[in-house]
This record gives structure tokens, sequence and C-alpha cells, in this order.
């Protein structure tokens, strides 16, 4: 079948490859298409595990670049000299307690939430990916770029909405490497506009339940 095709496509060539997930070929078609990540830059990888995107940012910033991720679940070490793991929830992150300090070149949300399987999950979603937007003005330098993760709902336009105020270019874009029956997709978003920018957006979609 095609979604079964599609499936074994992108697993048999992350083991290939090297990858740790199939992930990892999202992040190189959205750098082929946005050229987020250059070299040097410092990354941030929110729901870095199993470390496919850690993988593939530490290769594109370079040894004179770094990758810090962040997340609940521990990530196995040896992906690269330049990338730095954190086991901690982003709800309760201190931007000023990430390693070499806030200033980064690019804010990466691979986030998740577990999946019931019914409308709850893109709730969730919602969550993860305003928690995103609200470290943004503390982690993100001026003209930063974005790449999130986000399962689409009733109140996707509302998140899509409150990062295109915070970004200069801001929009929604689904990865070949996506499954058939997959909601998700990812919002992008180039040349952060400024803290205060995102400041005055945050009250367009924190109440996401209503």
């Amino acid at each position: 079948m095609k979604r079964r095709t599609l499936h074994d496509q992108y697993f048999r060539q992350a083991k290939r490859d090297g990858y740790l997930a199939r992930s990892a070929y999202k992040l190189l078609e959205i750098q082929e298409k946005k050229k987020l990540i250059r070299r040097g830059d410092r990354v941030l990888d929110l729901g870095c595990a199993p470390g496919s995107w850690l993988q593939v940012a530490s290769d594109l910033v370079g040894p004179k670049g770094v990758v810090v991720g962040v997340d609940l679940t521990p990530v196995r070490t040896g992906i690269g000299e330049n990338v730095v793991t954190i086991e901690g929830d982003v709800f309760t992150l201190d931007p000023n307690d990430l390693p070499g300090g806030p200033e980064f070149a690019v804010l990466l949300s691979d986030m998740a939430p577990s999946t019931a399987g019914d409308a709850s999950d893109h709730y969730r979603s919602m969550d993860l990916c305003h928690r995103a937007l609200d470290l943004a003005p503390g982690v993100l330098k001026p003209g930063g770029n974005l790449a999130m993760k986000a399962l689409e709902g009733e109140t996707y336009p509302e998140l899509l909405k409150r990062a295109s105020v915070a970004f200069r270019e801001c929009k929604g874009f689904r990865p070949k490497a996506t499954r058939d029956v997959s909601v998700e997709i990812f919002v992008i978003g180039r040349g952060f506009r400024s803290r205060g920018a995102e400041s005055s957006a945050s009250s367009a979609g924190t109440n996401i339940h209503g």
C-alpha cells in the first residue's frame, strides 16, 4: 500500500543514513526550501528526542556552531561535539539557564503531545506551540528563524496568526516525509521581529481552550 511504502521508504533511508528517526528528512526538506539554518548558528531544539533533528542541525551549523536540545526524555550522547542536551520541561524552562546563554539564531520545535486519538491531541499540540512562542522573545535574536510542528485543527489559524505577528514571513509547510494520515504541519517563521512585537501578539493565542 502507498502509505506503508512511504513509511518504509523513509524508515529504511534513516537506517541507511545513520539518522535516529525518519523525522530527520522533514528538517532536511525544511532547510532545503527555507534556508533557516546557517553555518556558525546557535540553534535551540525543543522536544529534541530521539535526536534526529539534533543530528541534522549539528551538520548544518558546523564545528563553529552550537545546537542545544531540550526534552523530557534523555537523549543519547555522541550526536556531535557541538551538541548539548538538557533533560527538562519546556513549561518550566528558564532561557537564562541554557548553555551559552539565551541568544539563538534558530528555534526548532518538533514537540508533540502524547496522543489519545481524539480532538484533545490538537489542543495539547497548541499548548506546546504557544509555549514555544512564549519562549521566543527570551531565546531568539532579532531576525531569527523558526520551524515548529503543530497538529492542525480548530485553533491552528490562531496560532498561525500569532506567529505571523512575531515573524516577518510566516507560513505553514508540510514536508514530503510526513505520513499521509498525519495532521501535522510545520509553522515556518523567518525574521523574528523583536521582543516587543511578540509580546504584543501573545494575547492572540494563549487562551486556546476558550
